[in-house]
């Protein structure tokens, strides 16, 4: 338990004891029961009989009765960073996969859609067809906000959702200013919208690059 060798001196026993008490003491973030079994360790290495026996009934140095606490510790965090990446997956499927299609839905068709209104942006037809297309967007994007808003990212993703919520709010801002544009024919709107869109896409772009670095 003090992770001592079977030959350690009283001093070794008795300074790998304090130095372990230190550590794991309840006011320093550790807990009783960690306490509990240093105490307990202690009391028998500290006697040379019971420490005596305790060395004939033990199976190994290393056996669980008493065993090295940093080995059971790695083991225990192993296990929280397994437990954590999991966590961290399922936000990625439930919450990241379904927002990244919505934008995609925005981000992808709007080059094309552009190019038709281009062809006549004071055509009533064409112009529907462009404000339709952006109302379809709007409503694609309160999806996307939604869905963004129903789950706390765990940790080790929070740069990942930092990034994507800029992406979202890029992406929102982009369809104020065609909005804007539709309703006055101010170019502006409309270069600003392109520009904001542009920089949306190359910012989903890095984020499915990170999102394959979180699966790896």
């Amino acid at each position: 338990m003090l992770g001592v060798s079977p030959t350690a001196s009283g001093a070794e026993i008795k300074a790998a004891y304090r130095a372990l008490v230190k550590q794991h003491h309840p006011d320093a973030g550790g807990d009783d029961r960690t306490i509990l079994a240093l105490n307990a360790a202690w009391e028998v290495l500290r006697d040379a009989d019971r420490r005596r026996r305790h060395d004939l009934t033990a199976p190994t140095s290393l056996d669980p009765a008493g065993a090295s606490f940093s080995v059971k510790r790695a083991r225990a965090q192993s296990t929280r960073s397994a437990a954590t990446d999991a966590v961290l997956q399922q936000w990625l499927q439930q919450v990241y996969a379904p927002i990244d299609r919505l934008l995609a839905q925005v981000i992808n068709p709007f080059p094309a859609q552009l190019k038709a209104l281009s062809a006549d942006p004071y055509d009533d037809t064409l112009m529907e067809s462009f404000c339709a297309f952006l109302e379809q967007g709007q409503a694609r994007i309160d999806k996307v906000d939604l869905i963004y808003r129903s789950q706390v990212c765990p940790p080790g993703g929070q740069a990942f959702a930092l990034d994507l919520y800029h992406c979202l709010s890029l992406v929102k801002d982009a369809l104020t200013e065609l909005e804007r544009y539709t309703m006055g024919y101010v170019d502006s709107y409309l270069h600003d919208g392109r520009e904001l869109l542009k920089q949306a896409r190359l910012r989903r772009q890095d984020l499915q690059s990170q999102r394959r670095e979180l699966a790896g």
